[in-house]
């Protein structure tokens, strides 16, 4: 094999590590900043100290669509950012592909859904998502007030779409947070997400 050929190979294999990259549970969460609805910059180390949920999202996938419609997610964000948790809904998808939103389509997303996060952040060229190894829509992970990652996978229990399930399921979010504020251990740490594959840019 040629030298020119093996170099190539080589930063072929490094950039396909990167962009299918994993994240420790109970290590620290990478840091990152984004721009939020408002233009302004979001750096997750801005919330140290406090909890956060990372929630990615399309607004068009019908995943998140069983979760919003039914108002599930909502309720989520609004009881825990009522208790102080930090909620990042982040958009991962790529100019041009499904559930790509600029600031003002975000905004009128969350006012027309009810919505509640703290922050709409916008990825597009995909690298936080690949960073967290965000695969689906939904795809959630709860970074505690130390800045390490405790949980990171499905929203709860029952892969599908349909809103009749959503009562059956083990909210894993719900109990990941829940445990952490009463001073325990996650039982859950890592689930497989389920969901629309991330429309990445590439």
């Amino acid at each position: 094999m040629k030298v020119k050929q093996f170099i190539s190979l080589a930063a072929l294999a490094f950039v396909s590590c990167f962009a299918h990259a994993e994240i420790n549970i109970d290590a620290s969460a990478p840091n990152f900043s984004l721009t939020n609805e408002q233009g302004q910059t979001v750096s997750l180390s801005d919330y140290q100290g406090k909890y956060v949920v990372l929630e990615w999202t399309n607004h068009k996938c019908p995943y998140v669509v069983k979760h919003y419609d039914s108002g599930n997610m909502q309720s989520l964000q609004k009881k825990y950012t009522a208790q102080d948790v930090v909620w990042l809904s982040i958009v991962s998808s790529a100019p041009g592909k499904q559930g790509y939103v600029d600031a003002a389509e975000a905004q009128e997303l969350t006012k027309s859904r009810s919505a509640a996060p703290t922050h709409v952040l916008f990825d597009p060229s995909g690298e936080v998502g690949k960073l967290y190894g965000a695969k689906t829509t939904p795809h959630m992970y709860i970074i505690d007030k130390q800045g390490k990652l405790r949980y990171a996978g499905g929203i709860d229990s029952i892969k599908s779409a349909n809103p009749a399930d959503i009562k059956k399921a083990d909210n894993y979010v719900e109990q990941g947070l829940s445990a952490l504020m009463s001073g325990q251990t996650v039982a859950n740490k890592l689930t497989p997400p389920y969901g629309c594959s991330v429309k990445y840019k590439s």
